[in-house]
């Protein structure tokens, strides 16, 4: 870094002394920045400004718990490392795109493109460790994001799927994580010159599999968490010469002593031969008897029944699928909005339903005040003046989850393992 920094080298050094900075997005799926500015549970900063003048969604916080507040369980904003979210700010996704986000997991790319597209057009975001693609699923669905299938899968796996389909595609590839230093100890005993041989190798997999999903004329995102030359410039130099077909349209090195961030490094690639295909459509599963559970759910439930293709899996979940949403051909956690399940009798409706609705949406909703919200959060029962029934329950406006009303009291049906125990 010293060779590579020169005179700057002393700078980068110091910034190691500097706490590590923390930011949150706001999620305008869910909430406009105005109205967040006014209601935010804790003091915000400034507003993150990247190198290149543009202004974000993003603002740094001091805040040590942010994820214990209410509006963070509602889906409010999302807790990402600052300078994580250049990505998001280069691709610049248009609506009504196909997009996928190819190692996902936790979700905060995934999170920026669903509030850029504005929840319009195909996000496929996918993760190869299931663990982590189970989080990623959790944070798609507390973010209330309707267009998007969450898959496990290789990404040789998609790229044999999904072949020239993407408009835009999303490589954050696994790396040996120089930027995470200050804000993971554990990564600088990781850290090796074998283990960076050993990342780069793995990029270029992950690269060519990437390249084999890009339809023509659309863009290739790919990006890391390091400094390393071998996984940043030095990947992308190698990339372009193995695929002539794209070219580097920008890239971007965000060091620690240059931005108040931990680093991060991406760039835009453009494919500009080869061919546009599509895939085939999602095959709509019809189970009449789910069906007909569900519409008369529905008719209590909502103001207004949402439209579109409803499928039963075989296990009997039901989801809402996205407009175009293609056959995914591999595992997936889930195909848009899961709407609930039907037992072959009855229909219970899923904690993602509420997620995804806004009170307006809901034929009845009971909203809390903080003390009430944060009880409901525990798991307990609260009283309420609602009609019996299904109901979505909320921080004020804003959907928490699902509650049962029986008789003056509201049975909690927000799920056990979200629940907050502190």
């Amino acid at each position: 870094m010293k060779e590579r920094l020169g005179k700057e080298f002393p700078a980068f050094l110091r910034s190691y002394e500097n706490p590590v900075y923390k930011a949150l997005r706001v999620n305008t799926l869910k909430v406009s920045i105005a109205r967040f500015l006014q209601n935010s549970p804790f003091p915000l900063g400034e507003q993150l400004l990247f190198p290149n003048g543009e202004d974000i969604t993003g603002f740094y916080i001091g805040e040590e718990k942010a994820g214990a507040y209410a509006e963070h369980f509602a889906g409010l904003y999302y807790l990402q490392e600052p300078s994580a979210m250049c990505v998001g700010e280069l691709t610049a996704p248009c609506r009504k795109e196909r997009i996928l986000d190819l190692c996902a997991a936790p979700g905060g790319k995934t999170v920026q493109i669903a509030m850029q597209t504005e929840g319009e057009g195909i996000l496929i975001s996918n993760e190869i460790d299931a663990s982590r693609a189970k989080i990623l699923s959790q944070n798609v669905e507390r973010m209330g994001i309707k267009n998007c299938a969450v898959t496990n899968a290789a990404p040789k796996q998609l790229a044999e799927k999904f072949p020239s389909y993407f408009d835009l595609v999303l490589a954050d590839a696994p790396c040996s994580g120089e930027g995470m230093f200050k804000k993971e100890p554990e990564a600088v005993t990781h850290w090796s010159e074998n283990n960076v041989a050993l990342c780069a190798a793995r990029q270029k997999e992950i690269l060519d599999c990437a390249a084999e999903t890009v339809a023509v004329g659309g863009r290739l995102l790919y990006s890391t968490c390091t400094f390393s030359e071998e996984e940043d410039e030095w990947q992308i130099r190698s990339f372009l010469t193995r695929h002539p077909e794209f070219e580097l349209e920008k890239q971007e090195k965000i060091y620690p002593h240059r931005f108040q961030g931990e680093g991060h490094y991406c760039a835009l690639l453009q494919k500009n031969e080869g061919e546009r295909r599509n895939a085939k459509s999602y095959p709509v599963r019809r189970n009449l008897a789910a069906n007909k559970a569900f519409s008369a759910f529905a008719k209590e439930f909502f103001q207004a029944p949402p439209q579109g293709e409803i499928t039963t899996l075989d296990d009997g979940r039901m989801y809402l699928l996205p407009a175009g949403m293609p056959a995914i051909g591999v595992r997936a956690l889930r195909l848009g909005v899961e709407l609930g399940e039907f037992d072959g009798k009855i229909f219970k409706p899923a904690h993602a339903l509420a997620m995804s609705l806004k009170r307006d949406d809901c034929a009845r909703f009971v909203p809390l005040s903080r003390e009430e919200a944060d009880r409901y959060l525990r798991g307990e029962t609260l009283a309420c003046g609602c009609g019996n029934g299904w109901c979505v329950v909320g921080l004020g406006e804003y959907p928490l989850g699902l509650g049962k009303a029986v008789n003056g009291t509201l049975k909690n049906h927000l799920p056990k393992g979200l629940r907050k125990f502190s």
